[in-house]
């Protein structure tokens, strides 16, 4: 499906849409655990949304901008294995774009601190995640209750460390 779908935006002019696409056929080959296609299609997206000079509205594919694209292709690369990539794609998301809603920004901090964790770094992982229970209090949002829901779960394996316990007790009121 996501192959017709690139297979289909070679005929657009858009980046965006271009971009969107194929991050859509790069998150499908991650998935399926399909490397090549996967960093292929990644790569043809970073290029289709370097591209983009469209303004907002524009584009039906206008909310797919920089930051989003960073988002999705780190997550993609941590699908891939590839942690250190990842981390630099979270962090380029949270610093280039800022991110422009609070819960965006929230679900980006808890998949950064899910990567910084599977790197072996719990230290950087308990503090984004704690910038993450700061960001996201008071947002009602399926994508944060389970971000939130999945950090707690995590932080179980952390039961000797007091800061991982103040985290799952914060993480804990967010899934109320």
């Amino acid at each position: 499906m996501a192959e017709k779908c690139v297979e289909q935006a070679k005929h657009l002019s858009d980046p965006r849409a271009v971009s969107y696409y194929q991050t859509t056929l790069a998150d499908a080959a991650a998935h399926d655990g399909d490397h090549a296609t996967a960093t292929r299609a990644l790569g043809a997206s970073q290029t289709a949304i370097e591209r983009s000079g469209l303004a907002p509205g524009e584009s039906w594919a206008s909310h797919f901008d920089i930051g989003r694209w960073a988002h999705h292709s780190g997550m993609i690369l941590a699908q891939l294995g590839d942690f250190n990539g990842a981390s630099e794609h979270l962090h380029q998301a949270l610093e280039i774009h800022g991110l422009d809603r609070r819960r965006s920004r929230a679900i980006v901090l808890a998949d950064l601190g899910q990567v910084q964790l599977r790197q072996g770094d719990p230290d950087a992982a308990f503090a984004t995640w704690g910038d993450f229970v700061v960001c996201a209090e008071g947002i009602k949002s399926v994508k944060v209750h389970d971000a939130a829901q999945d950090m707690h779960a995590r932080l179980r394996l952390y039961e000797s460390v007091a800061e991982a316990q103040e985290l799952r007790d914060r993480a804990a009121r967010l899934v109320l």
